[in-house]
């Protein structure tokens, strides 16, 4: 079997059928590939739409958990997947028709480990639209192969989406490869993660994938409990860089995410937590090491990040006042 398509099902009733659909329309034979429905601990009728798909096709296999969440449905996923390569497909998102062969044909003729795709933004009424004018930067989506520290500094960029790789199954099944659970921003930590440990790497401008850009996400979500665990979850991403980055020569993308993330998280305290910004920025000034880089920041974030190597506190307070006008 060529591909596993793991697919986390939780609650996405009004979602679900569009996305599997958006499987089965591919250019593989049905015995050449398995879509892996994982329920998890859905409250909704996901759970009887995903038996319903498995009894229509035989390719389409489910299991049914109690909720651990996007990571636990994926390492679930990983544990049952049988194809020669990995596919993460969130199940309110959708593929574009007719992608996988050529993916895997790229695949095999490169003898990669990893393959990079394209990616687009869909917004709820179906349209094609990129929120952020600037949210691609220095990303190369060449088709020269690389090692994965080279392809991490060099074509990467900043956005880590899980949902954009096809990965050698052999790599993501040894121990300790798999998603970290209980956390939010899965993808940042996992992603350099993987990609340190592959040998061949290589990307396509293939629009393969298409995000849902929806209003309740977790990046967009006001809920005061979520974004303090945001921040902690980010201060603890950042500190596991640490240990990744003392295994390699070149540690430039992690420095450049260190300040990414710094600003965001500078960002969250200025919005949310102005009050407590003493408490936090300590937190943060114990977790980042002070001057921040510059490296692949667009002109702006390269003033924010000047301005944050003279005092963070400046920064969080023009977040503040952004946020408060």
């Amino acid at each position: 079997m060529k591909v596993s398509i793991i697919v986390p099902v939780y609650n996405v009733e009004a979602y679900l059928k569009k996305c599997v659909h958006s499987l089965l329309a591919q250019d593989l034979q049905q015995d050449e590939y398995e879509i892996i429905l994982v329920d998890d601990g859905s409250t909704d009728s996901c759970g009887a739409m995903c038996d319903a798909f498995a009894a229509a096709y035989g390719n389409i296999h489910v299991i049914h958990q109690q909720n651990k969440g996007l990571s636990g449905a994926r390492n679930t996923g990983l544990a049952a997947a049988a194809g020669e390569y990995i596919q993460f497909v969130d199940s309110d998102d959708f593929l574009s028709p007719d992608v996988l062969g050529a993916l895997v044909g790229q695949m095999e003729d490169q003898n990669l480990d990893i393959l990079r795709f394209n990616y687009q933004n869909v917004n709820m009424d179906g349209e094609v639209f990129e929120p952020n004018k600037y949210s691609k930067p220095f990303v190369d989506y060449s088709s020269g192969v690389c090692d994965g520290i080279t392809f991490l500094n060099e074509r990467l960029g900043f956005a880590c989406y899980a949902c954009q790789f096809l990965v050698k199954a052999s790599l993501l099944q040894q121990e300790g490869n798999g998603f970290k659970e209980g956390i939010y921003f899965e993808d940042v930590e996992w992603t350099p993660r993987i990609l340190l440990l592959a040998g061949r790497v290589a990307s396509t401008e293939t629009v393969v994938y298409n995000y849902l850009f929806r209003s309740d996400s977790i990046a967009r979500n006001v809920d005061l409990d979520k974004k303090r665990k945001a921040i902690r979850d980010k201060l603890a991403i950042l500190a596991g860089f640490d240990n990744l980055r003392r295994e390699i020569w070149d540690d430039r993308w992690f420095k450049g995410m260190d300040s990414q993330t710094t600003l965001s998280i500078l960002d969250s305290i200025g919005r949310y937590f102005y009050p407590e910004r003493k408490r936090y920025i300590r937190a943060l000034k114990e977790t980042v090491a002070f001057p921040l880089s510059t490296y692949h920041a667009t002109p702006s974030a390269k003033r924010k990040i000047r301005l944050a190597n003279v005092s963070p506190y400046l920064v969080c307070m023009l977040y503040h006042r952004k946020a408060h006008v």
